[in-house]
C-alpha cells in the first residue's frame, strides 16, 4: 500500500498507521540530488521516479512537455523536497542560484534555526530584534493576509504549531491546557515593525511563518530567473507549485490536484496555467489517527485544534506563490462560504475547494479563466 511522506513522516493516514524513517529519507533525498543534479530527464521519466520513490510533495505534479528534455534539481529545504525545473541545458549556474536563495531564506525564516530571524525575534518577546529586508517584507505579507482573513491566518502561530507537532515520530493530542493557553497567545496584531526593528509584544507568542514562506522563496526564485532572461520553467517547493511563463510550445503546463487520501497518488482535477502557481492546503498533508479521528495541521486559531469544517483540500490560482500560500490555508480555515467570498473578492485569483463528499466547487474563473479538468 502506498505510505504519503510528509515532512520526513511516513502516514498511512486512512489506515492509521505510522512508519517513521526520517534519517532513510534524508539519504534517499541526497542520493536523488546527487543523481538528477546536471543531467537532463524527460518530465515524464522525472515524475515516475518521484512517484515511485513516494516523493509527491503536497500533492501537485506536472505534465505535458514530452518533447523537451528539462535540467531538473532538488534539494532538501525547510523540511520538504524542493525542485526547479528550467528548458535550457545550460543554465546550471542559474539552477545553482535557486538553491544558494532556498538555503539563505532558510537561515532567515527558519524557526528551528537557532540563529534565524524568525528564532531570534521569538527569543526576545518585548525587545527590538533587527533583521534583514527579506524578513521584513515576509512579515508584513503575512500581517497583510492575517488581516484580510480577520486572523483566520495568523504567522503568530508557532505556539500552537510546536505543541502540535505533527513531525513527531508518534505525534498526539497535546494537553488542553497547552493548548488553551497557546491559542490565547495568537494574535498577528502583537508583532511591530519600525525600520528592520521587529518587536514580538506578547511574552507568550511566537511567529511561525511556514504558512507562507514557501511562497514567498519560490516567487524570490522566479523573479531571479526571469531577470536572467529565462521564460519557461517550474518551481515547486513542497507542492507550492509555480510556472514561469509558458511552456516551450506556448502551450498551458498541467497541473494535477492529487485527490485527498488517495492511496494511489491519483488526481482529481488538472489545472491549465500559464504564468501562475497552483497551491493547496488539505487536511490529508499531515495528520495522524487519535481516537479514531483524523487530527490534521491546518489549526483554526480560535480554539487551537485542528479547523473542523466540511472541506479535504483548498487550491487556489492566482500569480504569485505567497499570496496562494496564505490564501489557500485561510480559505481552508474561512469554510467553502466565506472563503469563496473571500476569493471571489479578488483580482486574478482563482481557487478550487474539495468538500468531504469529494465535490469540486470552483470559484468564477475556473473552467473559463483557469481551464480545469475532472479526472
Amino acid at each position: 500500500m502506498r505510505l504519503m511522506l510528509q515532512n520526513n513522516i511516513c502516514h498511512k493516514c486512512r489506515a492509521g498507521n505510522r512508519h517513521t524513517f526520517p534519517q532513510n529519507i534524508r539519504r534517499l533525498c541526497i542520493q536523488i540530488k546527487q543523481k538528477i543534479c546536471g543531467f537532463s530527464f524527460k518530465v515524464c521519466y522525472l515524475q515516475t521516479v518521484i512517484l515511485s520513490l513516494l516523493l509527491l510533495c503536497g500533492g501537485v505534479v506536472c505534465s505535458g512537455c514530452k518533447n523537451k528534455e528539462p535540467l531538473t534539481r532538488t534539494g532538501f529545504y525547510f523540511d520538504t523536497i524542493i525542485s526547479v525545473t528550467l528548458y535550457d541545458s545550460s543554465k546550471t549556474s542559474e539552477l545553482d542560484h535557486c538553491f544558494e536563495l532556498a538555503k539563505l531564506y532558510e537561515s532567515y525564516f527558519s524557526a528551528t534555526i537557532a540563529d534565524s530571524d524568525i528564532s531570534r525575534i521569538n527569543a526576545s518577546p518585548g525587545k527590538p530584534v533587527r533583521v534583514h529586508d527579506e524578513t521584513i517584507r515576509l512579515l508584513e505579507k503575512g500581517i497583510y493576509y492575517a488581516k484580510l482573513s480577520g486572523g483566520k491566518f495568523d504567522i503568530t502561530i508557532g505556539k500552537l504549531t510546536k505543541l502540535w507537532d505533527f513531525q513527531a515520530d508518534d505525534p498526539v493530542i497535546p494537553d488542553k491546557k497547552k493548548i488553551k493557553k497557546a491559542a490565547a497567545a495568537v494574535g498577528y496584531s502583537n508583532i511591530r515593525i519600525k525600520g528592520n526593528d521587529v518587536t514580538l509584544e506578547h511574552t507568550a507568542a511566537a511567529i511561525d511563518v511556514g504558512g507562507i514562506a514557501k511562497g514567498y522563496i519560490a516567487d524570490e526564485m522566479k523573479k531571479y530567473l526571469v531577470s536572467c532572461g529565462i521564460r519557461s520553467g517550474l518551481i515547486n517547493l513542497g507542492g507550492n507549485v509555480l510556472t514561469i511563463g509558458a511552456k516551450e510550445d506556448g502551450g498551458a503546463y498541467a497541473i494535477g490536484i492529487q485527490k485527498p487520501f488517495d492511496d494511489t497518488g491519483a488526481m482529481i482535477a488538472v489545472a491549465e496555467v500559464k504564468d501562475q502557481t497552483v497551491v493547496t492546503s488539505g487536511t490529508y498533508e499531515r495528520c495522524f489517527i487519535q481516537d479514531g479521528k483524523v487530527w490534521h495541521h491546518i489549526l483554526d486559531v480560535s480554539t487551537g485544534y485542528p479547523v473542523e469544517n466540511d472541506l479535504l483540500a483548498v487550491s487556489v490560482i492566482c500569480e504569485n506563490s505567497a499570496d496562494g500560500d496564505a490564501l489557500s490555508t485561510a480559505c481552508f480555515v474561512l469554510g467553502l462560504e466565506k472563503g469563496m467570498e473571500l476569493i471571489e473578492s479578488l483580482e486574478h485569483t482563482e481557487a478550487i475547494f474539495i468538500t468531504s463528499d469529494y465535490r469540486l466547487h470552483g470559484s468564477s474563473g475556473i473552467g473559463s479563466t483557469v481551464p480545469v479538468r475532472e479526472q
